[in-house]
């Protein structure tokens, strides 16, 4: 799956945000669940469960093995810093009619976007971003110079 697209969305006056259905689609396995998690401060992310929960398996069984060996004793303020922010990254959702997101409670300073505002939804090849619109500007302002060389690294 290749996701792309930029679409201006409103949120409306309960958190509701309709989603694009072929981006909705994308993200959303059978049941219409999905994973939303906190990105970059003003941006959340939208997984399909079965890709969000194999990338964290592989990290947290690797990090499980570091634990056991020994391999973390002298960092454990960072391993309880990654716990903190694991227990509060990512939760799972179900999509009203395919397409319809309610942004969770928890997550809404987070975005920074109040109810009746516009949020940017894109397309980020494997996942779908929500952005506050200026912080997708302020992203767009500083990485587009860089297009074209990270377009030809990726794709050489």
């Amino acid at each position: 799956m290749f996701i792309t697209g930029e679409f201006r969305r409103t949120i409306d006056d309960r958190f509701r945000l309709m989603l694009p259905p072929e981006l909705a689609g994308a993200v959303s396995d059978e049941d219409g669940d999905v994973i939303v998690a906190k990105e970059r401060a003003g941006c959340l992310s939208l997984w399909r469960p079965a890709d969000w929960q194999k990338r964290l398996d592989s990290g947290i069984t690797l990090l499980k093995a570091k634990i056991e060996s020994g391999r973390m004793e002298q960092r454990w303020s960072d391993v309880q810093r990654l716990g903190r922010l694991l227990s509060t990254r990512h939760q799972s959702l179900k999509l009203a009619n395919r397409s319809r997101l309610l942004i969770p409670e928890g997550f809404r300073p987070f975005l920074g976007v109040d109810a009746g505002k516009d949020v940017i939804v894109v397309g980020a090849v494997i996942c779908v971003e929500i952005w506050h619109p200026d912080a997708w500007n302020q992203v767009l302002k500083d990485e587009m110079p860089d297009f074209g060389e990270l377009f030809k690294e990726l794709t050489q």
